[in-house]
C-alpha cells in the first residue's frame, strides 16, 4: 500500500522560507513521478511542481517558478524548498505520486498524502 506523508508545514512571514518533505513508502519509486499540489481556502486545488525520479525532469507552475525548488532525495523522499513566500502561497500542500508524469501534473495521480498547512502572513 502506497503511503505519502508530508512534513514541514508551518507559519512564516512574507519573504521567508519553508521546506516541505514527502516520505513515500509501499513501492519502489525509482520509476515514479512525485509532485506537489496545493489548495487555498475557497479555491480549487492547483498544481505546484513535479519531478520524475529517474531523470530528474521537473515542471513548475508559473506562480512558483524561481521561488520553489523540488528535489528527489534518497530513501523515497522528495523535498519542496519554498523561498520568497507570499501570502498567496497560503494553502494546504499535498504530495502526489504516480508512474505517469502527465497524470501527476493534471492532478489525476492515484496517490495523495493527507496534506500539510502552509500559512504566510504579511
Amino acid at each position: 500500500q502506497v503511503q505519502l506523508v508530508e512534513t514541514g508545514g508551518g507559519s512564516v512571514q512574507a519573504g521567508g522560507s519553508l521546506t516541505l518533505s514527502c516520505a513515500a513508502s509501499g513501492r519502489t519509486f525509482s520509476t515514479y513521478t512525485l509532485g506537489w499540489f496545493r489548495q487555498a481556502p475557497g479555491k480549487d486545488r492547483e498544481f505546484v511542481t513535479a519531478v520524475r525520479w529517474s531523470s530528474g525532469t521537473t515542471s513548475y507552475a508559473d506562480s512558483v517558478k524561481g521561488r520553489f525548488t523540488i528535489s528527489a532525495g534518497s530513501a523515497n523522499t522528495t523535498f519542496l524548498e519554498m523561498n520568497s513566500l507570499k501570502p498567496e502561497d497560503t494553502a494546504v500542500y499535498y504530495c502526489v505520486a504516480d508512474v505517469n508524469f502527465g497524470d501527476v501534473i493534471r492532478g489525476t495521480a492515484r496517490y495523495w498524502g493527507q496534506g500539510t498547512q502552509v500559512s504566510v502572513s504579511l
